[in-house]
């Protein structure tokens, strides 16, 4: 595995993108715990995308126009769905000084989602992942898996370290209503951005 991969990797993941912003939200609003969990699920919604570019799926979503419309419009609607409950305060993501109790479970799922309803997720293994394979060997699937197993471990790490910083200037503002309340309205806005953003955005 070559430093040229875990660079790139680094780099892609501590760009800020629906994860980072969900996982932060959790620090903010629910504490250290919240967003370890947030981190976790992210992490595990990388999962079928990257066994969809192993298995070669990846390449058929990008043919049909279908599948790929279907995936993209579904990760619209949920994105749109989280952006609703954080305008509103309800939900999961509730960036409050009292928010109401939630399961690890939860978090875990909503996490998962968020990345599996995203097709160019897909999209972004089956081009990023063959350029550190190498060529014309039968071993091609196994580098592929050890390479996206540490992608994966390199996202958690990357978003448990942004949720704890959340988390820790949570004591500071979690007093000030006002300010929670439009952070949550900021947060709102981000996933309505990026909601917008999927949906524009061509295969």
């Amino acid at each position: 595995m070559s430093i040229d991969y875990l660079l790139t990797s680094l780099v892609l993941v501590m760009l800020p993108g629906t994860g980072v912003i969900y996982t932060l939200a959790f620090g903010l609003g629910r504490g250290m715990a919240a967003s370890i969990w947030a981190a976790f699920g992210c992490t595990l919604g990388i999962l079928p995308s990257m066994t969809a570019s192993i298995l070669g799926l990846s390449a058929l979503l990008h043919t049909s126009a279908l599948a790929f419309e279907i995936i993209r419009y579904l990760g619209v609607a949920w994105l749109l769905y989280i952006a609703w409950g954080m305008w509103h305060g309800t939900g999961a993501l509730q960036v409050t000084a009292n928010a109401a109790p939630i399961s690890a479970f939860r978090i875990i799922r909503d996490g998962i989602l968020l990345n599996a309803l995203n097709p160019k997720l897909s999209l972004f293994f089956l081009a990023f992942l063959p350029q550190f394979v190498t060529p014309n060997t039968t071993e091609t699937p196994y580098q592929m898996t050890a390479l996206g197993l540490v992608f994966m471990a390199m996202t958690f790490v990357v978003f448990a370290v942004y949720g704890c910083c959340a988390s820790a200037v949570r004591s500071h503002i979690v007093e000030r209503p006002n300010i929670m309340r439009w952070l949550g309205r900021g947060f709102a806005g981000v996933f309505v951005a990026l909601g917008a953003k999927l949906m524009v955005t061509a295969r």
